[in-house]
C-alpha cells in the first residue's frame, strides 16, 4: 500500500495510512486489490476520520470485483468510478479462486499485441481530500504514474512549469487518462501486425493459414470495443455528475475554486476525447480486418472464375479437334483421306489450323488474356 500526501506542491510518500485530517491538500491512498481486501477494517476507519463517512458495502464490493465492466455511481459524500484499463499485462486473479494471484498468465488468442492488453478493473473512490484507488496486483500503471507524481514534484520540474493535480478529482482523472494512453501507444504495433495479416489475405501468390488468429483477433477487438463504450458511458456519467457540483456549496473549494472546477470539467473533455480515439481506433481496425477477408474471398472467386473461363476456352478449343479426330477414327470403309498418303497430314494441318484461329479469337476476346494484378 502507498500513500502519498499532496500539499503546497509538495508530495510527500508514506506507507502508513494518515491518522488525521490534513489541513491543506488532499491524500492519496493507493493499494491493490488484495491489499484492500485484507486492510477493509483500516482503510473504513481512515475514511471515517478523515471524511467523516466509509464506503457503503455495495462499493465495497464493486471495488473488490475483478470482472466488474466500467461504471460510475456516487452519493453525496464522495463518488466511485470503475474503469477497466488498457495496458499491457495479464489479469491480476484466478477467476476460479477469486483473490489469488496468478502464477501462470491467461491463453488468449491472437496476435501477440491483444494478448498483452489487460483490462483488469482499477476502482476510484474520490472524496473530498482523500482519493482512494484499489488496482490489479501488479498495476504498471500505479507505479509509472508515482514515479511522475514524485518527479512532478522536484524544484525543476516546478521550475518548468509542471503542475500537481489540484484535488483527488484532478489526480483521479490524470491517472484514468493515463491508462487510456497506454493503449495508445499499443495501437501502432497493433495496426502493423493487421496491416500484414492484410498483405498476407491479398497476395494472389500466398495461402492463407492463419484463420484461427484472424478469428482470434476479431473477437477481442470486439471486446475491446465493448469495454471502450463502458469506459464512455462512465466518464460521459461523470461528467452529469460533475456538472451538478456548481450548485453544492462550499464543494469547489477543494479543488481550487471555481478556475479549477473548470480544469475539472475541461479534462474530463479531455479524457473522454481520447476515449472516443481509442473507439475510433478499435472498430476501423475491425473493419479493416472484415473488410480484408471480404476481399479475400473476392479475390479468390475471381481467380477462379479466371480458371475456369481459361479451362472453357481450351476446352472449347479442342472440341473440334476432338470431332476431327472421332470422325477419322470410324469404323467405315470409306473415309475420305482414309487411304491418301498425305490425308494424315491434311488432317493434322486442318486440326493445327482450326487450334491456332481459335486461340487467336479467344485471345483477342481475351478469354485466354491474363487478368491485370
Amino acid at each position: 500500500m502507498r500513500v502519498f500526501s499532496l500539499r503546497a506542491g509538495t508530495v510527500s510518500e508514506s506507507d502508513r495510512l494518515p491518522e488525521r485530517r490534513p489541513d491543506s491538500g488532499y491524500v492519496w491512498v493507493a493499494c491493490n486489490r488484495q491489499e484492500f481486501e485484507l486492510e477493509q477494517a483500516a482503510i473504513q476507519q481512515m475514511l471515517q476520520t478523515l471524511c467523516g463517512v466509509t464506503l457503503v458495502d455495495l462499493h465495497l464490493s464493486d471495488l473488490l470485483n475483478h470482472q466488474l465492466p466500467s461504471h460510475f455511481d456516487y452519493t453525496s459524500q464522495y463518488d466511485i468510478l470503475v474503469f477497466r484499463r488498457l495496458a499491457a499485462g495479464h489479469s491480476d486473479t484466478d477467476l476460479a479462486q477469486p483473490g489469488t494471484a496468478l502464477t501462470q498468465p491467461n491463453r488468449r488468442g491472437g496476435p501477440p499485441v491483444l494478448r498483452r492488453i489487460d483490462t483488469s478493473p482499477v476502482g476510484f473512490a474520490v472524496f473530498d481530500r482523500v482519493l482512494l484507488t484499489v488496482h490489479p496486483a501488479g498495476c504498471t500503471v500505479l507505479e509509472q504514474y508515482a514515479a511522475r507524481l514524485l518527479a512532478s514534484a522536484s524544484a525543476a520540474s516546478r521550475a518548468a512549469g509542471v503542475q500537481l493535480p489540484l484535488g483527488a478529482a484532478d489526480l483521479m482523472l490524470r491517472i484514468v487518462n493515463h491508462m487510456v494512453d497506454g493503449y495508445l501507444d499499443l495501437r501502432r504495433e497493433l495496426t502493423r501486425q493487421l496491416d500484414h495479416w492484410q498483405t498476407q489475405l491479398l497476395n494472389p501468390r500466398a495461402r492463407f493459414s492463419n484463420w484461427n488468429s484472424l478469428l482470434d483477433a476479431r473477437i477481442a477487438l470486439h471486446q475491446l470495443d465493448e469495454i471502450c463504450e463502458d469506459q464512455r458511458a462512465a466518464i460521459q456519467d461523470w461528467i452529469e455528475a460533475l456538472a451538478g457540483w456548481e450548485v453544492i456549496e462550499g464543494h469547489d473549494d477543494h479543488f481550487g475554486g471555481h478556475r479549477g472546477l473548470e480544469l475539472l470539467k475541461v479534462r474530463s473533455r479531455d479524457v473522454l476525447e481520447h476515449i472516443e480515439r481509442v473507439v475510433h481506433h478499435v472498430r476501423r481496425l475491425e473493419q479493416n480486418a472484415e473488410t480484408a477477408v471480404q476481399m479475400h474471398f473476392s479475390a479468390q472467386s475471381n481467380r477462379t472464375n479466371d480458371i475456369m473461363r481459361t479451362l472453357t476456352a481450351l476446352t472449347a478449343i479442342f472440341l473440334p479437334l476432338n470431332l476431327i479426330a472421332g470422325i477419322f477414327g470410324m469404323n467405315f470403309e470409306f473415309i475420305p483421306f482414309l487411304h491418301e498418303k498425305a490425308g494424315f497430314w491434311w488432317a493434322m494441318g486442318s486440326m493445327a489450323l482450326i487450334a491456332v484461329g481459335l486461340s487467336v479469337f479467344f485471345w483477342r476476346k481475351r478469354y485466354l488474356a491474363r487478368s491485370g494484378r
